[in-house]
């Protein structure tokens, strides 16, 4: 035990048999005699009055019981007075052991206060810890199964952010963060209000990173700071060059893990500490389509419920959140999301290409800003080695959408 505690950040050796002391009980396990195992716990508790009491393992003391043919080895008895000692010793005692199914009849269930439930699952190259709390007398719990690690540091466990359900009041006007794009600006009805969650959808190529990184970018001219957690392209490109620079003068903070076995509510806590760490005001999710890859395969099934719970604690501590999703073109039909999570946001803004003269063009509209008024044009855009430009609309095209647009037929009332 000692040889594997030594890999950890946290070991001391000298602590070992001054704030910690390991007493060997093997031998008095294997005898059998369960009368001898408590005698000795107690006396090592009173000779040093620890406050914490760790048991390790438990279940080799119940198996001890159950193999040898000694009198003294009545388990129930053994662990009612264990319980009894347990409350009299003032100290939190840990009794660890391996059961491999929940239904394992065994009565220190009954007699621990506490329940912690730890397992995990292997899916193709991901194995998966998640941890259950099954009872806690007298105190509430977060229910559900919590995803952790185990790390340098010990363990860490990623539990669901819980927001809090008291919504901030509206503030009247409503302020507005600039996008970095002037006529983006106008399109939104003044800018993106702020603490609001937008999707920017379209096909690859698109420009979706580019209006991200200009997102942050214009916060960062503006004395903000912000986050990316980023899943695709890594910010070292030279067409992120700008986003690079953010990242390396500390004015925005990046969340790029590439661990197989990656949990939504990890990523939650991993962007929810540089929110904190840097005071940031404006997120950025590049993609949603390289999150839901970079996820294990045991996440991914309610991976649209896991993403509502991302938004909404993202924008309950005030954030706003600028995500991206990889959208194919498909003209038979207007989809702002592969994953039907479009109602999630607040605003969308939908990106598409286009066919006029043998030429490939980009065209961008605002499907929906909440509770705003927005522009419904669809303006051509392009992208140049200053970011995105939009430029007019095309009057003369009809069936935009469609994907070949036609040119528009001239009444004679038109002249």
């Amino acid at each position: 035990m000692l040889r594997y505690q030594q890999q950890f950040d946290f070991f001391d050796s000298e602590a070992i048999n001054q704030s910690i002391r390991y007493v060997n009980l093997a031998d008095d396990t294997l005898a059998g005699n369960l009368d001898e195992v408590l005698r000795r716990i107690v006396s090592e508790v009173e000779a040093h009055s620890p406050s914490l009491v760790f048991v390790d393992s438990f279940r080799s003391v119940v198996l001890a019981s159950q193999t040898q043919d000694n009198p003294n080895n009545n388990l129930p008895q053994f662990v009612q007075q264990l319980g009894m000692l347990m409350t009299t010793w003032q100290a939190t005692t840990f009794l660890i052991g391996e059961y491999f199914t929940e239904t394992d009849t065994n009565p220190i269930f009954t007699v621990a206060d506490g329940l912690i439930w730890l397992r995990q699952s292997v899916q193709r190259n991901s194995m998966v810890r998640k941890m259950e709390i099954m009872k806690m007398r007298g105190q509430p719990t977060l229910p559900g199964l919590h995803t952790f690690r185990i790390a340098t540091s010990g363990i860490k466990v990623f539990a669901p952010a819980v927001h809090n359900s008291v919504e901030a009041p509206l503030e009247f006007p409503i302020k507005r963060l600039k996008m970095g794009v002037p006529q983006l600006d106008e399109m939104l009805g003044g800018g993106l209000p702020r603490g609001y969650s937008l999707l920017v959808a379209g096909p690859s190529g698109s420009g979706k990173s580019i209006l991200a990184s200009t997102f942050l970018a214009e916060g960062a001219r503006n004395g903000e700071t912000g986050v990316i957690a980023v899943f695709e392209q890594r910010p070292n490109h030279s067409q992120n060059a700008t986003l690079a620079g953010l990242i390396q003068s500390g004015q925005v903070g990046l969340v790029d893990s590439r661990a197989p076995d990656l949990s939504i509510d990890e990523i939650v806590q991993l962007l929810l500490s540089e929110i904190s760490r840097l005071k940031a005001t404006r997120v950025v999710i590049d993609s949603l389509s390289g999150f839901e890859l970079a996820l294990a395969p045991t996440f991914r099934e309610d991976f649209r419920e896991s993403l509502s719970r991302m938004v909404t604690a993202l924008t309950s501590v005030g954030v706003s959140v600028l995500m991206t999703s990889e959208l194919e073109d498909r003209y038979t039909d207007l989809r702002f999301s592969p994953y039907g999570t479009a109602f999630l946001t607040d605003a969308i803004i939908v990106q598409r290409y286009i066919e006029v003269q043998s030429r490939l063009l980009r065209i961008m509209a605002v499907v929906k800003v909440r509770a705003s008024a927005h522009s419904d044009e669809l303006r051509q855009y392009h992208i140049d080695e200053n970011g995105l430009q939009i430029g007019e609309m095309l009057p003369e095209q009809e069936g935009l959408l469609g994907g070949r647009p036609t040119r528009q037929r001239l009444s004679k009332d038109d002249g």
